[in-house]
């Protein structure tokens, strides 16, 4: 080979790394900055092909999504002073990547953990303020807003990330006074079924008499209409017959005197003893009752 290609090779071997350390690519979910010897000189690299001067300038790449920084869970008191341990994470994305670098030196886990410190002083001091009714379920919601926009004044000015929000994964009692709260609880809620189960009972004694009061009275009255009506059905079947028989008194004894023979002769061992000329014989003796 001879020393011009040799020379040629080495050129284009020259220029392909100069090209390599010279050119890089920023991707849509990146965010970076250009340093010149340690010194930022351009703290928003948009996203694309773009040139730097090798081994003058350095580029640092970020993550540009958002993140998640997943606080540990820590002890806090309460306004009642009471002790309660609160889990948190927070959502976050690097806006000012000049000041991102300078706090963090470009290092995520360092960003976690000072947020995460941050995330903790302002739980911290918001729930100092508050009951543990209104850290558990009263005021929850204004304690995230109050947090997240507090935070990110801080995390903004300081860190150069922007905190898109703050959540409570889970609030719970340190276990030194959870089961003396549980053994509270419990006689508590005890002592409001008792209570509810007694007036229950009140409720259902006096329901109870009042009902029977009730068909005591529908009884007595139902009683009362009952023989009032029979009284009347029985003064006008009295007035019926009455009226039926005046009109021909012969006929109704002639009626009664056969049902009496019906009555007397249905059985053939009934012996009767009976004068002859007893009345009772009246109508055997002739159609006109022996007259």
């Amino acid at each position: 080979m001879s020393g011009r290609n040799m020379t040629f090779i080495l050129a284009a071997v020259l220029l392909l790394f100069l090209a390599s350390n010279s050119l890089f690519v920023i991707k849509e979910t990146e965010r970076a900055v250009m340093l010149k010897f340690g010194e930022v000189v351009n703290p928003n690299i948009q996203p694309g092909l773009h040139f730097k001067i090798p081994f003058v300038n350095n580029v640092r790449k970020f993550d540009g999504r958002v993140l998640t920084v997943d606080s540990q869970p820590e002890r806090f008191f309460t306004q009642e002073k009471k002790a309660l341990i609160v889990d948190s994470y927070a959502k976050f994305k690097v806006a000012d990547t000049s000041k991102f670098y300078t706090a963090t030196n470009g290092d995520e886990s360092r960003a976690m953990g000072l947020l995460s410190q941050r995330i903790n002083d302002g739980l911290r001091n918001q729930v100092a303020v508050r009951t543990i009714q209104e850290v558990v379920s009263g005021e929850r919601d204004q304690l995230m807003e109050d947090i997240a926009t507090q935070l990110n004044k801080v995390a903004l000015t300081e860190l150069g990330v922007e905190v898109v929000d703050v959540r409570v994964k889970q609030i719970d009692l340190p276990p030194d006074v959870s089961d003396s709260v549980y053994r509270r609880m419990n006689a508590e809620r005890e002592k409001e079924a008792r209570e509810h189960r007694s007036q229950g009972q009140e409720l259902a004694e006096g329901i109870r008499a009042a009902a029977d009061r009730e068909v005591t009275v529908i009884e007595a009255n139902a009683y009362r209409d009952a023989q009032q009506i029979r009284g009347e059905g029985d003064a006008r079947a009295t007035a019926i017959y009455a009226s039926a028989f005046g009109q021909d008194p012969e006929f109704y004894s002639f009626t009664r005197s056969l049902k009496a023979y019906q009555d007397a002769f249905g059985d053939k061992g009934d012996i009767l003893l009976l004068q002859p000329d007893s009345d009772f014989f009246r109508y055997l003796k002739g159609p006109d009752g022996g007259k």
